[in-house]
């Protein structure tokens, strides 16, 4: 049941980047910028050609190879691991569908993702639903990680 939950998930995630990506590029320009919640957050609408925070900006091949290597050493984790920890399959299944969500925008968007959402509250980097999938599980991959620590050095402890 699980597995089907974090598939359902991820795919939730992947449609909800796709179709909010489709919704800002359709109804605003770019450049332009909406507040949503004053103070906290406001739509706007920028084209990011770099990786997280704009680095290796213009390296458009660069970064789908990157991604797509990345996607692919994720997916044989997940398949041969994900059945084995529930945190590791939702960690997993995030961080691929943000992934993928970036992705098909670089290939098919001329290597510029989408970004929208910005935090003006941190005046944080503006980023999408793709980034809160992956930064999701990426935090929950950590949380992995350090229980899998603790459970190894309660073994070594035995």
């Amino acid at each position: 049941m699980s597995l089907i939950l974090a598939i359902l998930t991820a795919a939730f995630f992947l449609a909800a980047d796709q179709i909010t990506k489709y919704i800002v590029i359709t109804n605003m320009e770019l450049g332009q910028s909406i507040d949503f919640i004053d103070g906290l957050l406001d739509f706007t609408y920028i084209h990011n050609n770099g990786g997280a925070w704009g680095i290796f900006g213009g390296s458009r091949w660069f970064l789908i190879g990157f991604t797509a290597v990345i996607m692919l050493v994720l997916l044989i984790l997940l398949i041969k691991n994900g059945k084995k920890n529930t945190l590791f399959l939702w960690a997993g299944s995030l961080i691929l569908s943000g992934g993928i969500g970036n992705l098909i925008d670089r290939i098919f968007r001329d290597g510029k993702v989408i970004d929208f959402l910005h935090a003006t509250f941190i005046n944080f980097p503006i980023f999408n639903v793709a980034d809160c999938a992956v930064v999701i599980g990426a935090g929950l991959l950590i949380l992995y990680f350090i229980l899998d620590m603790k459970n190894d050095a309660k073994r070594v402890e035995k």
